[in-house]
């Protein structure tokens, strides 16, 4: 079956199939050399103040890079570890999302030893959560205290196995 026929019902399907009109560039002037980009000269790399991490499929650091949130505590750990793995792999993906989780964790336990009570729920939006979706947020409490139950009654039953 032919595409154009298949798609026809769709606004704007194929709007950008035709190489006659290339929307990114409406006025560019071809000049040949587009493809002929390997002389250019590499700007300066930003200097590496911090310690940066990345990727090992990769020889250096990227051209830019924050610089504002190093890794350190536990979520630099896990971080450190997850750079050790390929982007391939889940060994890199999920320790990183675990780090995110953690890193929360480590902010608020900073802003207490700084004296400062975080307000979780209005942070989380909780509020916002409750007038507009309160089934939801009602949902997501019960299986939080759901999960948080289990993992309680499991390592108490590991515990008393233990002895």
């Amino acid at each position: 079956m032919d595409l154009e026929k298949k798609f026809a019902h769709i606004k704007g399907w194929g709007v950008d199939a035709d190489p006659e009109n290339e929307p990114t560039y409406p006025i560019k002037k071809y000049t040949g050399d587009d493809h002929q980009r390997t002389n250019w000269e590499r700007p300066p790399q930003q200097p590496v103040t911090v310690e940066i991490l990345h990727s090992n499929e990769r020889p250096g650091v990227s051209a830019v890079f924050g610089t504002s949130c190093p890794p350190e505590g536990l979520s630099g750990n896990i971080r450190r570890y997850a750079f050790k793995h390929s982007e391939s792999s889940y060994g890199h993906w999920l320790p990183l999302l675990l780090a995110d989780r953690v890193n929360v964790v480590e902010g608020i336990i900073d802003d207490l030893k700084k004296g400062h009570v975080p307000n979780i729920f209005a942070e989380k939006g909780w509020k916002a959560a409750w007038k507009y979706n309160r089934a939801g947020l009602i949902k997501k409490i019960a299986l939080t205290a759901l999960a948080t139950t289990a993992v309680v009654m499991l390592y108490k039953s590991a515990r008393s196995k233990s002895r």
